[in-house]
């Protein structure tokens, strides 16, 4: 067990520093904005969603270049590795294409926030700025998928790092003015995130051109044309991981909204709770990309003994973590809100839904960790169902009938936030043991019928 968790170990450390600098990214927005004024902080907020849904959406589809190019390396076929890393540059043209007319033409969905004329102006102005980025931004992930799959996340981890260091001065620039530029609030976020994009892009690019290890991929040593045979198979894999990704980010948005019905003070609480959450979910994440890294090479290899011990040891690892984070969150939870908050009232709502989170987290270690495991496999329809029923139908369902005591059979202790909040736990657990139940099965079929016993 422990080289296995060595080898996981090693690569998740870098993914997990490279998703705080991101998550930071977030946060130096929300302060140095809410500095700024009050409309451009709920700009902020409203084209943040917009765009995150868009985001998560389409990169979601580029990150089936990971497993497709682990498998492939695990097979030492470089030449192919180039060829796949050309079609996914090429897909992530046409999604960029795609992205672009839907954050430069916002309205319709800004029409569902009905917002008043200001805001609405900001906000249609943060959006189309960072269209301009969209391209870069995938051409990143394209980069990144690449160097997760061949083990080398640290790669990742320093232009992120890096673009963090870059962002505040860039953003105390463009929000607040200064050397012949004028204060732009909001929108000048959006500039300083989309130079940044840029810039972090094309260092990418370089890196695939001029380091020596992706040489003998020749990615970039001719041209070519999409290919559909290829194409396909990155689109058969990568359309149900996007729409993974957007379940989660859906279910979240859908549940901060119902919750916003029960007043200012408990939807404080919620965000404080979603925020430790947001951040105890880097490391099962982590682990889930090292693991899905390791098991995709060695299913290229045809080890697959080693693939499957791989991935066990993965997911006992980020719940074994989750496990301790849990423990330390209940014990610590009166002094993590008070780092967040001064307001008794905001603390004593916060503080039943911190302990839910306990329980909550180690669900969700489960399910994120097994994921990417059977990603690796490229296994993602299935996956994909199993998330939609649970997390929509569960969790958001089962979370509206407690939270409102739809038929009035909810006890009072699950109503309100944490009626939602139990239900979508539920909901991860039943998610996270459905996909391990699932990659159990899918592990055996790639045993060897010799070596299964009779």
């Amino acid at each position: 067990m422990w080289p296995d968790v060595r080898k996981i170990a090693a690569l998740a450390w870098p993914v997990l520093i490279g998703q705080l600098a991101i998550i930071a990214f977030g946060v130096i927005d929300t302060a140095m904005v809410g500095r700024f004024s009050a409309t451009d902080l709920a700009a902020l907020g409203l084209g943040s969603s917009i765009y995150i849904s868009v985001y998560i959406g389409l990169t979601g589809i580029l990150t089936a270049l990971q497993p497709i190019a682990g498998q492939l390396f695990g097979a030492r076929q470089e030449a192919e590795i180039g060829e796949e890393v050309r079609q996914a540059l090429w897909l992530a043209a046409v999604l960029s294409v795609i992205g672009f007319v839907c954050l430069y033409f916002p309205q319709p969905l800004l029409s569902i926030a009905d917002a008043p004329p200001v805001l609405h102006e900001r906000t249609l102005s943060y959006l189309r700025i960072l269209s301009l980025g969209l391209p870069a931004s995938l051409a990143f992930r394209v980069y990144s998928s690449l160097t997760n799959a061949v083990g080398k996340p640290r790669l990742v981890m320093f232009l992120q790092v890096g673009a963090l260091v870059v962002k505040v001065p860039l953003n105390l620039w463009f929000i607040f003015g200064g050397f012949g530029m004028p204060a732009l609030g909001g929108p000048g976020c959006a500039i300083a995130s989309t130079l940044i994009n840029w810039l972090i892009a094309i260092v990418g690019m370089t890196v695939l051109v001029r380091v020596g290890f992706f040489r003998p991929f020749g990615i970039f040593s001719r041209f070519c044309w999409p290919v559909w045979r290829r194409q396909k198979a990155l689109l058969k894999l990568g359309i149900p991981m996007g729409l993974s990704y957007l379940i989660e980010v859906t279910s979240y948005t859908f549940m901060a909204l119902f919750i916003s019905h029960f007043g200012t003070t408990t939807l404080a609480g919620h965000q404080i709770t979603g925020n430790i959450g947001a951040v105890l979910y880097m490391t099962p994440l982590s682990i889930g990309v090292a693991s899905a890294t390791l098991v995709s090479q060695a299913i290229g290899a045809q080890h697959f003994d080693a693939a499957r011990s791989l991935a066990r040891h993965g997911i006992a690892l980020s719940c074994g973590i989750a496990v301790v984070y849990g423990v330390a969150l209940f014990v610590l939870r009166p002094y993590v809100l008070m780092a967040y908050t001064p307001d008794a009232q905001i603390i004593a709502a916060a503080m039943p839904l911190l302990a839910i989170v306990v329980f909550y987290h180690l669900f969700d270690a489960l399910q994120i960790t097994t994921a990417f495991v059977l990603r690796a496999y490229k296994v993602a329809v299935v996956p994909t169902v199993i998330y939609a029923v649970a997390l929509w139908g569960i969790g958001l369902g089962g979370g509206y009938l407690l939270g409102f005591n739809v038929g009035g059979f909810a006890p009072e202790s699950l109503q309100g936030a944490r009626g939602f909040w139990v239900a979508n736990s539920v909901s991860l657990g039943v998610a996270g043991i459905g996909l391990f139940l699932y990659w159990r099965r899918v592990s055996r079929r790639h045993i060897p019928a010799d070596a299964k016993p009779a």
